[in-house]
């Protein structure tokens, strides 16, 4: 399955029905009267998130949403049927943003969530409806109202509890496969991970989610590599892994790199908790292993765990580390009232 996290896409509620004009002829009847029914309100658009998906390339081959109109009244007061609503089905972690992209109309984080974003037009009254004592056959009926449209932007950000940041080629692909089931490329190049992945750890009867994103280099913000998009993926993670290879020529300078993306990017990775491996450390003496951690803790003021995600060493304290900043386990708190019914939302 190909991995999309941007889409634009162009949605647009029903509009109401027309309603009727009638009038009523029955035989031996002397007075007939109005009886147009009123038009049928229009469907609804309506987002909701689902479990089991984490990429947004169904919405590359559609990307025009329209909801059905209501149908019109007709005699015997008889009101015109309801357009249906349309569900669009959405990742957990999308947003939908405004067509500039500067505001978040919607934000999905649990399963399940649903919110009408652009409600269907009201139907049209009937002429019935407007039978006064003064105006006994009324000519008039409403057309219905009108639909909502508009282009929107969905942005997917991937729920994890901890994320891998560092160079390309730091090990974040080795870690990730060696802790989950991931199966994520491995290549001795740069960029050999061009999309997110996700894998999920098991330990100490529990389950968390690990992010690994492409590695990023000097000028990310700037837009060089692939750059820093992909960082918006680790935005929602409790916990940063920040892995610095041990083989190359200087770690620290390293290290204060990938520092400085983040803090160039923003969104508040620089002040979420970091846990971080000194990677590649059974390729080293143990003599110079001990003098890089030294010089990292130093630079970092932190905390550096030597691992080696190529034969294991070190791997379970970097977990117990990671679940200890991710903290206890959550539990989904059930609404009170037990509705499903979902939350509206209104552009105007």
């Amino acid at each position: 399955m190909h991995f999309l996290d941007q889409a634009k896409i162009f949605v647009r509620s029903g509009a109401g029905g027309p309603g009727a004009v009638s009038f009523r002829r029955e035989k031996f009847i002397e007075y007939g009267g109005p009886d147009g029914g009123n038009g049928g309100k229009g469907g609804d658009i309506i987002f909701e998130a689902i479990p089991g998906l984490n990429t947004l390339i169904d919405f590359r081959y559609t990307q025009h949403f329209r909801a059905p109109r209501g149908a019109g009244g007709s005699g015997s007061n008889r009101t015109g049927g309801g357009g249906d609503d349309l569900i669009i089905r959405v990742p957990i972690g999308t947003q939908v943003l405004s067509e500039d992209q500067e505001e978040v109309l919607a934000d999905f984080t649990v399963p399940g969530e649903r919110v009408v974003f652009l409600r269907g037009g009201d139907g049209g009254r009937g002429n019935a409806t407007y039978k006064t004592s003064t105006n006994r056959a009324p000519r008039q009926h409403g057309t219905g109202w009108p639909s909502q449209e508009m282009y929107v932007w969905l942005r997917l950000k991937l729920l994890a509890d901890a994320g891998l940041v560092g160079l390309p080629n730091a090990g974040k692909s080795t870690f990730i496969n060696a802790v989950t089931n991931a199966q994520a490329k491995v290549g001795a190049y740069p960029f050999t991970t061009v999309r997110p992945q996700l894998g999920v750890v098991s330990r100490y009867n529990r389950e968390f989610v690990v992010a690994d994103i492409p590695g990023l280099i000097e000028g990310a913000a700037e837009g060089a590599g692939i750059g820093d998009r992909f960082l918006g993926h680790i935005e929602r993670c409790k916990v940063l892994l920040h892995l610095v290879d041990a083989t190359e020529d200087n770690p620290v300078d390293n290290y204060r790199i990938v520092r400085g993306e983040l803090e160039a990017y923003g969104a508040g990775l620089v002040d979420k908790p970091q846990v971080i491996g000194l990677n590649k450390v059974d390729a080293l003496d143990p003599a110079d292993v001990k003098k890089l951690i030294t010089k990292l803790k130093r630079a970092s003021k932190a905390e550096v765990l030597p691992l080696s995600g190529a034969s294991g060493a070190g791997i379970d304290a970097v977990l117990d580390r990671l679940i200890e900043a991710i903290g206890p386990a959550e539990t989904v708190a059930k609404r009170d009232d037990g509705s499903d019914e979902p939350a509206e939302w209104s552009p105007v």
